[in-house]
């Protein structure tokens, strides 16, 4: 009898033939080790939702009261503004770590080349390198739970799975980060970057309610990534859980999928041409 060779599965047949090895977790520790000198500047991405929580939870939701939650019950102004700040940070930290860290390995140091000379695949560089964006986003994400849980504003059991919904969001916005950082030829081609991430998180209701938009609107706000972060940041932290949230996750799932085949195959491009 003859022996049958599985055949991978469809999805993984997407990838870069022969550029996985097995050894992504080789670049985690690498990324690691580098991050170890930098712990400060590492774990200080949460301070900036922290003083955006003071500011306008505290300072000004005095002034603007209480808002419609996801199901309708009033909630306080910062219980409303702290799950999109908790999206926001583990987008951040994804972003920035799946971008402008990647641009520099792959354009300036190097360092994506001196790799493929040892039992690494363009796959395992791609994986490794997204999994240490989803580690950065996941920490920013604990830091700023434990600010939430500080302030009473986590107030449902359904919170606890914010920690792996905010690791889903870091991951997504991890491998489309990286996939947009392979087609980056300058360090001006940032200020594309900054171009979408900053208006995503001032108006993808993270401050103010879909419903304050002209129904035009509301359909392109509901296009973007970081809405559907804060939406089901919203409902897991208020108890508002519904069917309709994994609409949001199957969205997340399906970004980070087609972000790190993007990314994998844009790193054959650029490596091994």
């Amino acid at each position: 009898m003859t022996a049958t060779v599985p055949r991978p599965p469809a999805v993984w047949r997407l990838l870069p033939s022969g550029g996985y090895a097995g050894r992504a977790r080789m670049l985690l520790l690498r990324s690691a080790t580098a991050s170890s000198r930098g712990w400060l500047v590492f774990l200080s991405g949460f301070a900036e939702p922290v003083f955006y929580l003071l500011a306008m939870g505290q300072g000004l939701g005095s002034l603007v009261g209480e808002l419609p939650g996801p199901d309708g019950t009033p909630i306080s102004y910062a219980a409303f503004i702290a799950p999109g700040l908790l999206a926001a940070s583990a987008m951040n930290g994804a972003v920035f770590d799946s971008t402008f860290n990647v641009f520099f390995k792959l354009k300036y140091s190097r360092l994506y080349d001196a790799m493929l000379a040892t039992p690494l695949g363009v796959v395992d560089i791609a994986l490794g390198e997204i999994g240490w964006a989803l580690i950065r986003g996941g920490v920013y994400a604990v830091g700023f739970l434990v600010v939430l849980a500080g302030f009473g504003l986590l107030t449902s059991p359904w919170a606890l799975l914010a920690l792996p919904a905010a690791l889903l969001v870091a991951f997504a916005f991890a491998a489309v980060g990286m996939a947009a950082a392979s087609f980056m030829r300058s360090w001006q081609d940032f200020d594309l970057v900054t171009l979408v991430q900053l208006p995503m998180f001032l108006f993808a209701t993270t401050f103010f309610p879909l419903a304050v938009y002209p129904p035009a609107l509301q359909v392109v706000v509901e296009c973007l990534p970081l809405y559907h972060a804060v939406e089901l940041m919203r409902g897991l932290t208020t108890g508002a859980v519904s069917p309709g949230m994994l609409g949001h996750v199957a969205y997340f799932a399906v970004m980070a999928a087609a972000g790190s085949v993007v990314a994998a195959r844009r790193l054959r491009v650029l490596l091994l041409r």
